[in-house]
């Protein structure tokens, strides 16, 4: 009954100075609205990170060149270790059991031109297995086969992007186009992809046979890479540790002690990478946002100790005629509390809003995440509580006989 009446009081008490009130609800507002807003813009980037990674397959291992090194004394070296070779692809397909397909790549960025149009796009040499390793397939057409690419077949299939740069709405199958001035068969188009990982368009590719890209269009003799898929997940830690070692004996490092010159990365790492590095920058941004809550305190203070200061004469009446300390502290607290719950809520329903707008006006994935919403309100509640705990102390710790005599 007490308390139901402390509600009544506080609710009449705060109601009675909106504007007060209302910028002290302020800072709790856009504390609460921007931590879920911040979240669910983090949770829901992250979540398509790892979709797209999961969508590659979580038994994917890819061997990549290792990095130039700088000497010491030398002056700085950009680019990469020309070792990898398809040769080296070969014996990880004969000598590594746990792998299950090999698909070898090398690329590079050059112009297409068919019918009078051209664009500037990634070519990708691969080996069909790309269909088994990447899940890539052909949404008109067909990919080329083992066979073509034994011959350096002048076969090409278009990413969607590439297709309606040069075709436009037409079939691009069959069509003839250019890369370089190597000249090539369309046989397909692939099925949309949309971006990777890093941001790059998936679908603005063209794929050629690995050996025609190296003989014929890249003049070289070594990869850009190695996808490897491993027969099952539980094996994939063996596969890229024989993979390590088989690549090592074949380059040598071994009798000179020297580093990889090669880096080998399973989809598992790149999952835990990239869940860290997502809960790390939610976290942190949460926590930025999370200082308006702090502000928000703040201001409750300031107006919890204005109240005290403006009702002196109402505490000290309540004390002499039997009120207890404990009840002009509750009195307070409760008022505290509200503003906190108040502004939660409030915050609560602008931040899910805010969310869904975002969605709505951006290509950004949002996912309002249910536990930041109960841990951004429980916040705020402790807020109000934390902020509103010196005012209360105060307000019952005044002597009636000065209060009553205050002006």
């Amino acid at each position: 009954m007490k308390v139901a009446r402390s509600l009544r009081i506080s609710a009449r008490q705060l109601g009675a100075h909106r504007t007060r009130t209302g910028l002290a609800l302020l800072g709790i507002v856009i504390g609460v609205s921007s931590v879920i807003a911040v979240v669910a813009v983090g949770y829901g980037a992250r979540q398509e990170v790892i979709a797209g990674i999961e969508a590659m397959g979580t038994d994917l291992i890819t061997v990549t060149p290792a990095q130039v090194r700088a000497s010491a004394g030398r002056a700085q070296v950009r680019g990469t270790v020309t070792t990898l070779t398809p040769q080296d692809a070969e014996a990880i397909r004969a000598e590594v059991p746990p792998v299950a397909a090999v698909a070898p790549w090398a690329s590079r960025r050059m112009p297409v031109r068919a019918e009078g149009r051209s664009t500037t796009t990634n070519i990708l040499g691969i080996s069909p297995a790309v269909s088994d390793v990447l899940n890539i397939h052909a949404a008109e057409g067909s990919l080329y086969s083992e066979r073509e690419d034994l011959t350096g077949a002048r076969t090409a299939v278009l990413g969607p992007a590439v297709a309606r740069a040069l075709f436009d709405d037409r079939h691009a199958t069959g069509q003839r186009i250019r890369i370089g001035q190597v000249p090539f068969q369309v046989i397909g188009v692939l099925r949309p992809r949309g971006n990777d990982l890093s941001g790059t368009d998936q679908d603005d590719v063209v794929l050629i046979p690995l050996t025609t890209a190296l003989r014929r269009v890249f003049n070289q003799d070594w990869l850009g890479g190695i996808y490897l898929r491993a027969a099952s997940r539980a094996v994939m830690q063996e596969a890229a540790d024989q993979v390590r070692w088989l690549l090592r004996d074949r380059h040598r490092l071994d009798r000179t002690g020297a580093p990889d010159d090669f880096e080998i990365q399973t989809q598992v790492e790149l999952l835990a990478a990239h869940r860290e590095i997502g809960d790390t920058f939610t976290t942190l941004v949460a926590g930025i946002g999370a200082v308006s809550l702090v502000v928000g305190g703040v201001g409750i203070l300031a107006i919890m100790l204005l109240s005290v200061k403006e009702r002196t004469r109402e505490i000290g009446l309540r004390l002499a005629v039997g009120a207890r300390r404990r009840d002009i502290r509750t009195q307070f607290l409760i008022e505290a509390t509200m503003l906190g719950v108040a502004g939660g809520l409030a915050g609560i329903a602008l931040g899910i809003a805010g969310s869904f707008a975002l969605g709505a006006l951006s290509d950004w994935a949002v996912r309002v995440e249910p536990r930041s919403v109960t841990l951004a309100f429980a916040f705020a509640f402790l807020t109000g509580v934390f902020f509103g705990g010196y005012p209360a102390a105060r307000a019952a710790r005044l002597d009636p006989a000065d209060a009553l005599r205050s002006e």
